[in-house]
């Protein structure tokens, strides 16, 4: 058993969280959705995010490049304390008869870290360029999604993902805020 399931009120949560996992992935076209779903993810991987910082930069955003490398100074650690801290079990490792459609890349599954850094380049992104507000909000959800349906996140994993990468951008944007380059 995982440490969340020691608390009742997690153990609530977890409950709502398999139900509504199961419910998505028993979903007539689960299948087809994982391939896409794999496209997403993949794109969320972490390579492409020095891109981001490289386009800020050439595009003279040069605070927003800072911002975006002190968001990850600042969330990979939290990220890593918090999913070694709870540990979490995985879907394919709890739910009876579950194989995910990919091998996740480490152990535990709280918080999704693919879902974090997705909306880490989104939030510094659209605070740069408020015009691509919905293409990569839409996208960083997509890739919360997308490790839900490949059967390797719990929901409540990618939202508090989401929480994370968007917290901790808005807290490095507003450090840099003031710079002066």
């Amino acid at each position: 058993m995982n440490r969340l399931a020691d608390f009742t009120w997690f153990r609530t949560i977890h409950q709502l969280d398999v139900r509504s996992f199961y419910w998505l992935l028993t979903r007539r076209h689960a299948r087809t959705l994982a391939r896409f779903a794999r496209i997403v993810s993949h794109s969320a991987d972490g390579f492409y995010y020095p891109l981001a910082g490289w386009w800020l930069w050439y595009h003279d955003l040069v605070v927003g490049a800072y911002a975006l490398a002190l968001t990850f100074v600042l969330e990979r650690p939290i990220y890593k304390l918090l999913k070694n801290s709870f540990r979490r079990n995985r879907p394919a490792d709890i739910l009876e008869n579950f194989r995910s459609f990919i091998t996740p890349s480490d152990r535990f599954s709280f918080p999704s870290g693919h879902t974090s850094g997705a909306f880490v380049v989104t939030t510094v992104l659209t605070a740069s360029q408020p015009e691509l507000f919905w293409p990569l909000y839409g996208w960083a959800m997509l890739v919360g999604w997308s490790r839900v349906q490949l059967g390797v996140h719990f929901p409540t994993d990618t939202l508090m993902g989401a929480l994370l990468g968007s917290g901790a951008a808005a807290l490095s944007l507003n450090i840099t805020q003031g710079w002066i380059i």
